[in-house]
């Protein structure tokens, strides 16, 4: 009999509870094309089949991607903003279903004569143990339900804002150690052309010693030395800067240890990868899911704000024993118990309950152009890298075919002014091409390696969750 008492509110809950006044979702409407315009020739692994350790090709990036997965502080501040968010769902989650808490008190006071119910002055004594209900909302109209459900909305939202800071350092990594590493094969390039340039500034010294070359020969040598030396210090500054990027990405000046002082003469460093159906892109993306979850979570705060409308049951009760004294607590006749529902119904609040409806309405509309606006900028950041990815790759066989042009060119140039057949100044015009097109060639290379990158992480990367 007690236990069917203190069952009461629970039964009460369960059968009332359920109806939701929140709107039924509908994701909105996103144009989207059937295939993309750029990525006829596009070869390689579909992205969504495409892991970041396979997406990155070179051991030793890989390597420095994981110690930054690992040792990144933007990326841990990150991840503690979902135990944050995890947490207040929990919060939430936590009012959907009655508390049960167990206590004990203790109450002695004394009573004068006139306010004793025999007449007589003394000292009363009340003990108490037992179980109490504490205030417990039956959800009748789904308020606490649609508030657990916008929380349990951003939570998501917040696992792909991390899913996508993941992708984001594993991008900025990969472009950092490219940039670098094209910093690093110009600069070897211009100190092979320093060295190049000084062996010709010597021997046009030795013919103008001989009567062979002139002063102006010697002046257009000595002039491409020194251009030489600046560019020279301008490639150092770019390698240094990069290093220095690299290295706060990775998170540890220790792990500054694992990048590579020397790398392969043609490196693959990542992997080619086919953009998909366009369609995909929306249920890959990070952004774009991040924002759908936040656009729920507005929807469901719809449904709170309308049931501020209606009335609000709650429920307390206490169950256990009473007793004067403490050592009769436990005996027969001791029990006690309390229940007691509450209503409050809205009757007058100065439009306070209909200007909520309406802000968490407009809340809801920008979370639709929030939605829609992070579309299109996916879409065109995926236009933008095939478009960048398709040029640089036929640039680079072009520039590529140009080096190989430009050298041969060179050593006949050489080879005739030696001989004495051409003058001087063929000889440097052939070789300062050569140089420009070996230089313009890394920067294309370089190039094309970093619209991988982009096009990786415009189609939402190839992240499983592994480290």
């Amino acid at each position: 009999m007690l236990m069917r008492n203190l069952a009461i509110p629970f039964a009460l809950a369960v059968t009332l509870a359920g109806c939701s006044l929140a709107p039924t979702y509908q994701r909105p409407e996103a144009p989207v094309a059937t295939a993309w315009g750029d990525a006829a020739g596009h070869r390689g692994r579909a992205v969504e089949q495409l892991d970041w350790q396979a997406f990155i090709v070179d051991p030793s990036l890989r390597q420095l991607v994981g110690t930054a997965l690992d040792n990144n502080r933007s990326l841990r501040q990150t991840l503690l903003d979902i135990e944050q968010a995890r947490a207040q769902y929990r919060i939430q989650r936590a009012d959907r279903v009655p508390g049960l808490n167990a206590g004990a008190s203790g109450n002695r006071q004394h009573l004068p004569t006139d306010l004793s119910s025999d007449g007589r002055e003394g000292v009363s004594s009340t003990y108490q143990v037992g179980l109490s209900l504490p205030e417990y909302e039956v959800d009748l109209f789904g308020r606490v339900k649609s508030l657990s459900d916008a929380a349990l909305e951003q939570y998501l939202a917040t696992e792909e804002v991390a899913r996508a800071a993941r992708i984001a350092l594993i991008s900025e990594v990969s472009q950092a150690y490219l940039t670098l590493d094209g910093a690093e094969r110009r600069l070897a390039l211009t100190r092979q052309t320093l060295a190049s340039r000084e062996d010709s500034l010597a021997l046009v010294g030795q013919r103008r010693t001989a009567g062979t070359a002139t002063a102006l020969d010697h002046q257009e040598a000595l002039g491409l030395v020194e251009q030489s030396r600046a560019e020279l210090e301008g490639i150092v500054r770019e390698q240094r800067q990069a290093y220095n990027a690299l290295v706060l990405l990775l998170g540890s000046a220790d792990a500054a240890k694992a990048i590579p002082a020397e790398r392969d003469e043609a490196p693959m460093v990542l992997q080619d990868i086919a953009p998909g159906a366009p369609s995909a892109l929306i249920e890959r993306r990070p952004d774009i899911l991040a924002a759908e979850h936040r656009l729920r979570a507005r929807n469901a705060d719809i449904g709170a704000a309308r049931a501020a409308f209606f009335p609000r049951i709650s429920l307390t009760g206490s169950f256990g024993t009473a007793s004067a004294q403490m050592s009769g607590l436990f005996d027969g006749g001791s029990r006690s118990w309390t229940f007691m529902p509450q209503l409050s119904l809205p009757l007058f609040d100065a439009g306070r309950n209909r200007a909520g409806l309406s802000l968490a309405e407009a809340r809801k509309d920008s979370a639709v152009a929030a939605y829609e606006g992070a579309i299109q900028v996916a879409f065109r950041e995926v236009a933008d890298a095939l478009a960048a990815t398709d040029t640089l790759r036929r640039e680079q066989a072009a520039r590529r075919a140009l080096v190989d042009t430009s050298r041969a060119t060179l050593a006949l140039a050489k080879a005739r002014y030696e001989g004495g057949v051409d003058n001087h100044l063929r000889y440097l015009d052939a070789q300062r091409n050569s140089n420009v097109n070996e230089a313009a060639f890394i920067e294309a290379s370089t190039q094309r390696q970093l619209a991988l990158v982009d096009l990786f992480r415009a189609l939402g990367g190839g992240w499983s969750g592994k480290g």
